[in-house]
């Protein structure tokens, strides 16, 4: 699978920014999809993951209420739609595929090459 995340950019505090991830080369819709985010020198950490059918997700504690992940399999995107950013929300951000729902970073089996959120102050 091959993943190509966008929408990433410069933000205000208290703004929106939806991130899309578009899948490519396998069937989108065997795959459990997550984001996670990273700062230099850190680990990537849980932001939030969907099953399969869109039917069940999750959310990391940091991130619930203010962010909201969805899928549209027949278009193979998954999206990101994160309100009410703060500027520790800055990060790169990532798109990832898993074969099984899982929370974990070394669960997932493809990633995207992630795009850079900046929310300003």
């Amino acid at each position: 699978v091959q993943l190509q995340a966008s929408g990433g950019g410069l933000v205000r505090a208290g703004g929106s920014r939806r991130l899309s991830c578009v899948a490519s080369g396998r069937t989108f819709s065997n795959y459990a999809m997550g984001w996670f985010r990273q700062a230099p020198g850190l680990e990537r950490k849980f932001v939030a993951t969907i099953n399969y059918s869109g039917g069940v997700r999750s959310y990391a504690d940091s991130e619930k209420g203010r962010f909201t992940i969805s899928r549209y399999n027949a278009n193979n995107t998954v999206y990101l739609q994160m309100d009410s950013l703060k500027p520790e929300d800055t990060d790169v951000y990532y798109c990832a595929a898993a074969r099984t729902y899982t929370l974990r970073a070394s669960g997932y089996d493809y990633w995207g090459q992630g795009t850079l959120v900046t929310v300003s102050s």
